[in-house]
C-alpha cells in the first residue's frame, strides 16, 4: 500500500534507530547510507529541530529526537494495525519482533519456547536479547521487554505475566558448616550472596517491611554468578522460585527463614512502549507468554508450602 513521503521518511527515521546506524537500516531498507541520511536531513529541516546526534561510530537521540520516536512509533504502529485490518490480517505477525529479557529468565523460560512461536508465525524473526540492566525500549528499538520487578514507570505499558516469589536459601553443606540462621539479626555471621543491584535487600515479614544490607566478600553484576555460588556452597543467597525451583525440590537447597520474603508486588511482567496501538507481533507474543506462565506458573510446583500457595 502506497504511503505518503512523511511517512516513509518517519519509517526510515523509526529503523535507523532500530538498526543502530545509518547504514545498517540502509541494508534493511535497500537503500544507500547517504540517501538515509538525506531523508533523515529532509525530515529534521521539516520539523525544524535536530533529532540525532551523529559521530563516526554511533547515533544518539536528542531530546526532541526522544519524544518524536516515541509517537513515531504509535504512528507506524496504527498504520500497521489499519493495512491489516483492511487486509484482514489482523492477527498474522510479521516482521521482526525485538525482544529484551533478563540473562537467567531469557535462558530458562523465553529461550526454549521461542521454537513453537516461531514455528505458529512462519512470518516472523525474532531477535532476543539478553540483559541484566533495565533497556531503553525507545532509544534500543525493544518491542517487548521482560521485566522482574515492582514497575513505577507509566510511560511504559505493562502486562503482568507471572508472580515472582523470592526466598532466602542456601545449600545444606554451608548451613551445616556456618549453622542455620534463626532471625534476621543472625544474618549479619553469614555470606550474603547478591548482585550490586540487590543491595539491599527488601523483605517482608510479620512486622512489616524490612531491610537487609550485604556486605559480602563476592561482588559481582551478574545474577549467573550469584547462582553459582549458592549452589557451591558459598553463602545464602535471595533467589527466585523461577531461578531455582528444581534444586529446591531436590533438597539442593534449603529454605533459609521461611517466615521473611521479598515483596509480592514484585511480578514477571511485559512491557512496551505503545499505548494505544499494539503491533499484532507483539500481542501475540505477549499472549503466548501469558499462556505459558500464569499466576500458577509450572516452576512453582511443587513449591506451594515455601511460596504460601
Amino acid at each position: 500500500m502506497p504511503r505518503m513521503s512523511a511517512f516513509t521518511d518517519m519509517e526510515i527515521f523509526a529503523r535507523v534507530i532500530t538498526a543502530g546506524s545509518l547504514s545498517a537500516a540502509g541494508r534493511e531498507l535497500g537503500l544507500s547510507p547517504a540517501v538515509v541520511s538525506k531523508r533523515l536531513k529532509r525530515l529534521e529541516e521539516r520539523l525544524g529541530t535536530r533529532l540525532l546526534q551523529r559521530t563516526t561510530r554511533q547515533i544518539a537521540l536528542t531530546e526532541a529526537g526522544r519524544g518524536f520516536h516515541d509517537r513515531v512509533v504509535q504512528i507506524l504502529a496504527s498504520i500497521e494495525e489499519a493495512e491489516a485490518y483492511v487486509s484482514r490480517r489482523s492477527d498474522v505477525a510479521r516482521g521482526t519482533l525485538k525482544i529484551s529479557a533478563p540473562t537467567s529468565f531469557g535462558r530458562l523460560h523465553v529461550a526454549p519456547h521461542l521454537g513453537r512461536f516461531l514455528e505458529a508465525n512462519p512470518g516472523l524473526t525474532v531477535n532476543l536479547a539478553l540483559s541484566d540492566d533495565f533497556v531503553d525500549l525507545v532509544k534500543d528499538g525493544v518491542d517487548v521487554a521482560i521485566r522482574i520487578a515492582e514497575l513505577t514507570d507509566s510511560s511504559l505499558v505493562a502486562r503482568r505475566l507471572a508472580p515472582n516469589h523470592r526466598l532466602l536459601c542456601a545449600t545444606p553443606g554451608y548451613l551445616a558448616a556456618h549453622g542455620t540462621p534463626q532471625s534476621l539479626a543472625d544474618l549479619s555471621r553469614h555470606a550474603l550472596l547478591a548482585t550490586a543491584g540487590q543491595d539491599p535487600w527488601r523483605l517482608e515479614g510479620s512486622e512489616g517491611p524490612v531491610t537487609v544490607h550485604i556486605d559480602g566478600r563476592l561482588r559481582t553484576n551478574s545474577n549467573e554468578v550469584v547462582r553459582a555460588a549458592v549452589l557451591g556452597g558459598f553463602g545464602i543467597a535471595l533467589r527466585s522460585t523461577w531461578d531455582v525451583g528444581p534444586e529446591l525440590r531436590a533438597g539442593q537447597l534449603v529454605h533459609v527463614l521461611p517466615a521473611y520474603r521479598a515483596s509480592r508486588r514484585v511480578a514477571v511482567h511485559a512491557v512496551y512502549p505503545s499505548r494505544r496501538y499494539l503491533a499484532a507481533k507483539v500481542r501475540l507474543f505477549i499472549d503466548y507468554l501469558a499462556g505459558l506462565y500464569g499466576e500458577h506458573p509450572a516452576w512453582d510446583d511443587g513449591l506451594e508450602s515455601m511460596i504460601g500457595g
